[in-house]
């Protein structure tokens, strides 16, 4: 199994928000920190246990909110 690393994509597997794509911005074993440039945005990460999402290891740029957002809505594009 790759390492996880900041810039990949999470899926949600459990919790209310089941289901919803985030961006990896820190790993700090066993948990990672993930936010989605708008309702969590880089200053304030959820924080979720590494069981709980689904770990899609292609990257992209976390530098701001608006990359975030942007990368997120290119992936659930392609996906659907």
């Amino acid at each position: 199994m790759r390492p996880v690393q900041e810039g990949m994509f999470a899926r949600s597997l459990a919790g209310h928000d089941k289901g919803k794509l985030y961006v990896i911005v820190r790993v700090e074993e066993p948990y990672v920190y993930l936010a989605d440039g708008k309702i969590r945005p880089l200053e304030r990460p959820k924080k979720k246990k590494l069981m709980h999402v689904q770990i899609d290891y292609q990257q992209t740029e976390i530098s701001s909110d608006l990359e975030i957002r942007k990368a997120l809505k290119a992936k659930e594009v392609k996906n659907v």
